[in-house]
Protein backbone atom coordinates (compact mmCIF):
# COMPACT_ATOMS: atom_id res chain seq x y z
CA UNK A 1 0.00 0.00 0.00
CA UNK A 2 2.79 2.45 0.93
CA UNK A 3 4.61 1.78 -2.35
CA UNK A 4 1.43 2.68 -4.28
CA UNK A 5 1.28 6.03 -2.47
CA UNK A 6 4.95 6.66 -3.22
CA UNK A 7 4.45 5.88 -6.91
CA UNK A 8 1.40 8.20 -7.04
CA UNK A 9 3.36 10.98 -5.32
CA UNK A 10 6.30 10.52 -7.70
CA UNK A 11 3.98 10.66 -10.71
CA UNK A 12 2.31 13.82 -9.40
CA UNK A 13 5.67 15.52 -8.87
CA UNK A 14 6.85 14.43 -12.32
CA UNK A 15 3.66 15.76 -13.93
CA UNK A 16 4.07 19.09 -12.10
CA UNK A 17 7.62 19.39 -13.44
CA UNK A 18 6.50 18.63 -17.00
CA UNK A 19 3.70 21.21 -16.75
CA UNK A 20 6.10 23.81 -15.33
CA UNK A 21 8.52 23.21 -18.22
CA UNK A 22 5.67 23.54 -20.72
CA UNK A 23 4.90 27.02 -19.37
CA UNK A 24 8.44 28.25 -20.00
CA UNK A 25 9.22 29.79 -23.41
CA UNK A 26 10.46 27.24 -25.97
CA UNK A 27 13.99 26.09 -25.29
CA UNK A 28 14.11 27.66 -21.82
CA UNK A 29 14.39 25.96 -18.48
CA UNK A 30 14.38 27.70 -15.11
CA UNK A 31 17.73 26.07 -14.31
CA UNK A 32 19.43 26.97 -17.62
CA UNK A 33 17.91 30.33 -18.52
CA UNK A 34 19.65 33.61 -17.72
CA UNK A 35 17.29 34.89 -15.03
CA UNK A 36 18.72 38.43 -14.88
CA UNK A 37 20.60 40.25 -17.61
CA UNK A 38 22.68 43.41 -17.21
CA UNK A 39 21.72 45.75 -20.05
CA UNK A 40 23.78 48.97 -19.81
CA UNK A 41 25.81 51.22 -19.49
CA UNK A 42 29.06 49.64 -20.61
CA UNK A 43 31.07 52.82 -20.07
CA UNK A 44 30.59 55.96 -17.99
CA UNK A 45 32.64 59.12 -17.59
CA UNK A 46 32.57 60.73 -14.16
CA UNK A 47 34.50 63.52 -12.40
CA UNK A 48 37.53 62.07 -10.59
CA UNK A 49 37.22 61.97 -6.80
CA UNK A 50 33.66 63.35 -6.75
CA UNK A 51 30.38 61.51 -6.14
CA UNK A 52 28.46 60.62 -9.31
CA UNK A 53 25.24 58.72 -9.97
CA UNK A 54 25.19 55.92 -12.53
CA UNK A 55 21.91 54.32 -13.65
CA UNK A 56 22.38 50.55 -14.05
CA UNK A 57 19.71 48.80 -16.11
CA UNK A 58 18.70 45.14 -15.70
CA UNK A 59 16.09 42.80 -17.20
CA UNK A 60 14.47 39.80 -15.53
CA UNK A 61 13.46 36.90 -17.78
CA UNK A 62 9.72 36.54 -18.49
CA UNK A 63 7.89 34.35 -15.99
CA UNK A 64 10.44 35.02 -13.24
CA UNK A 65 10.70 37.47 -10.35
CA UNK A 66 13.46 38.30 -7.88
CA UNK A 67 13.17 39.60 -4.33
CA UNK A 68 13.46 43.36 -4.02
CA UNK A 69 16.28 44.98 -2.06
CA UNK A 70 13.94 44.95 0.95
CA UNK A 71 12.12 41.60 1.01
CA UNK A 72 9.22 41.25 3.44
CA UNK A 73 10.67 38.27 5.28
CA UNK A 74 14.12 38.12 6.90
CA UNK A 75 14.97 34.70 5.41
CA UNK A 76 14.36 35.88 1.83
CA UNK A 77 17.47 36.89 -0.11
CA UNK A 78 17.54 40.60 -1.04
CA UNK A 79 18.82 41.89 -4.36
CA UNK A 80 22.12 43.67 -3.69
CA UNK A 81 24.69 45.55 -5.79
CA UNK A 82 28.36 45.76 -4.81
CA UNK A 83 31.71 46.95 -6.14
CA UNK A 84 35.02 45.26 -5.21
CA UNK A 85 37.19 47.39 -2.92
CA UNK A 86 40.31 47.11 -5.11
CA UNK A 87 38.67 48.40 -8.32
CA UNK A 88 39.62 52.10 -8.06
CA UNK A 89 35.91 52.88 -7.73
CA UNK A 90 34.03 53.06 -4.43
CA UNK A 91 30.31 52.47 -4.04
CA UNK A 92 28.89 55.53 -2.29
CA UNK A 93 25.38 54.15 -1.77
CA UNK A 94 22.75 52.71 -4.05
CA UNK A 95 19.10 53.56 -4.57
CA UNK A 96 16.99 50.56 -5.45
CA UNK A 97 13.52 50.76 -6.99
CA UNK A 98 10.58 49.96 -4.74
CA UNK A 99 9.42 46.38 -5.01
CA UNK A 100 6.07 45.38 -6.47
CA UNK A 101 3.63 43.46 -4.27
CA UNK A 102 3.31 39.88 -5.48
CA UNK A 103 1.21 37.00 -4.19
CA UNK A 104 2.05 33.38 -4.95
CA UNK A 105 -0.78 31.33 -6.44
CA UNK A 106 0.10 28.48 -4.03
CA UNK A 107 -0.12 30.76 -0.95
CA UNK A 108 -2.22 33.89 -1.68
CA UNK A 109 -1.91 35.04 1.95
CA UNK A 110 1.85 35.54 1.57
CA UNK A 111 2.75 38.90 0.03
CA UNK A 112 6.24 39.35 -1.44
CA UNK A 113 8.14 42.45 -2.56
CA UNK A 114 9.69 41.63 -5.94
CA UNK A 115 11.14 42.99 -9.17
CA UNK A 116 9.90 41.77 -12.55
CA UNK A 117 10.68 42.89 -16.09
CA UNK A 118 13.13 45.80 -16.31
CA UNK A 119 14.50 47.62 -13.27
CA UNK A 120 17.15 50.26 -12.59
CA UNK A 121 19.56 50.73 -9.68
CA UNK A 122 21.01 54.22 -9.15
CA UNK A 123 24.57 53.58 -7.95
CA UNK A 124 26.50 56.40 -6.31
CA UNK A 125 30.18 56.01 -7.11
CA UNK A 126 33.44 57.83 -6.40
CA UNK A 127 36.32 57.00 -8.76
CA UNK A 128 40.05 57.67 -8.56
CA UNK A 129 41.47 59.42 -11.64
CA UNK A 130 41.98 57.10 -14.62
CA UNK A 131 40.25 54.31 -16.50
CA UNK A 132 38.87 51.47 -14.35
CA UNK A 133 37.31 48.26 -15.63
CA UNK A 134 35.00 47.51 -12.72
CA UNK A 135 33.57 44.03 -12.25
CA UNK A 136 30.70 44.96 -9.95
CA UNK A 137 28.28 42.28 -8.71
CA UNK A 138 24.51 41.88 -8.55
CA UNK A 139 23.30 39.18 -6.16
CA UNK A 140 19.72 37.95 -6.38
CA UNK A 141 17.47 34.91 -6.13
CA UNK A 142 15.13 34.23 -9.05
CA UNK A 143 11.85 32.35 -8.67
CA UNK A 144 8.83 31.43 -10.72
CA UNK A 145 5.35 30.85 -9.30
CA UNK A 146 6.23 27.47 -7.80
CA UNK A 147 9.97 27.26 -7.07
CA UNK A 148 13.17 29.24 -6.60
CA UNK A 149 16.63 28.79 -8.06
CA UNK A 150 19.67 28.97 -5.79
CA UNK A 151 20.94 32.52 -5.17
CA UNK A 152 23.19 33.79 -7.95
CA UNK A 153 25.71 36.58 -8.43
CA UNK A 154 26.32 38.03 -11.89
CA UNK A 155 29.11 40.33 -13.02
CA UNK A 156 28.16 43.89 -13.92
CA UNK A 157 31.08 45.07 -16.06
CA UNK A 158 31.44 48.86 -16.28
CA UNK A 159 34.32 50.82 -17.76
CA UNK A 160 34.55 53.87 -15.47
CA UNK A 161 36.57 56.76 -16.87
CA UNK A 162 37.30 59.34 -14.17
CA UNK A 163 38.65 62.71 -15.35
Amino acid sequence: MKSGIRVSAALAIGLACVLAQAQMPAGRSISRAAAVEYLFPEQVTVPAGKPALVALHFRIAPGLHINSHTPVEEELIPTTFSIPEDSGVRLDGAVYPPGTDFRLPLDPKMKLSVYTGDFTIQAGIVAAPGDHLVEAKLRYQACDNSSCMPPKTITVAIDVVAK
